[in-house]
């Protein structure tokens, strides 16, 4: 992680909310753009004065230092579960509400209920703690940037498992999301188990 910069502003952010919610729980999720595979979510708490170099939004940093984060943030959390909702429940429910059960059962399978639980983007899950949303927040708390880092690598490396027992979609170079190699690996090979259904009716129309 040598000459990564150390994004104190979000540190700074929780730290003044550290006054009066002691324990935050950051939260954010991934995948729930791909048209196949698990959506994922994490949840993470972080001590007051633990700084991290380098953290910052996972959509702004390198896969090679996400992969390096991954390990700082789980050596350096005071607690942290990263959860799922299957392609199963995404088609039963909706995108959006298996993204909300993937980030309740994140923050329930913390060990300790935090103080509040920070939430990036503008919806709420239900949970049993205190919770606000954050718009951009994983470009503003620490606890959430952190949180989208563990969700983004722990689903991309799902998905590198997943392009071992379907290789024919090559799920490696794409982790699921409709590029124009996903559509023409579909037309050529169909439609998995683990392709969200949902997300591909007009692919089905199409066919028709």
């Amino acid at each position: 992680m040598r000459g990564m910069k150390l994004h104190k502003e979000l540190f700074d952010f929780d730290s003044e909310l550290r006054r009066t919610c002691p324990v935050i729980c950051g939260v954010d999720e991934a995948g729930r753009g791909p048209l196949a595979g698990d959506v994922y979510a994490a949840a993470v708490v972080l001590s007051d004065g633990v700084l991290i170099e380098g953290l910052n939004d996972s959509k702004k940093i390198s896969e090679k230092n996400r992969e390096a984060l991954f390990d700082i943030i789980i050596e350096k959390a005071d607690d942290y579960c990263i959860a799922t909702a299957s392609v199963e429940e995404i088609d039963a429910l909706n995108i959006l509400q298996a993204t909300m059960l993937a980030m309740k059962r994140a923050v329930s399978g913390l060990k300790a209920v935090p103080d509040i639980a920070l939430v990036d983007g503008n919806r709420l899950p239900e949970l049993e703690c205190r919770a606000e949303y954050v718009i951009k927040g994983d470009a503003t708390s620490a606890s959430i940037a952190a949180a989208s880092v563990l969700a983004k690598v722990a689903r991309d490396r799902y998905m590198r498992r997943l392009a071992e027992e379907y290789p024919q979609y090559l799920f490696e170079q794409h982790k699921g999301y409709g590029t124009k190699l996903h559509y023409e690996m579909l037309e050529k090979y169909g439609v998995s188990d683990v392709h969200r259904k949902s997300f591909l009716k007009k692919f089905y129309e199409q066919k028709k």
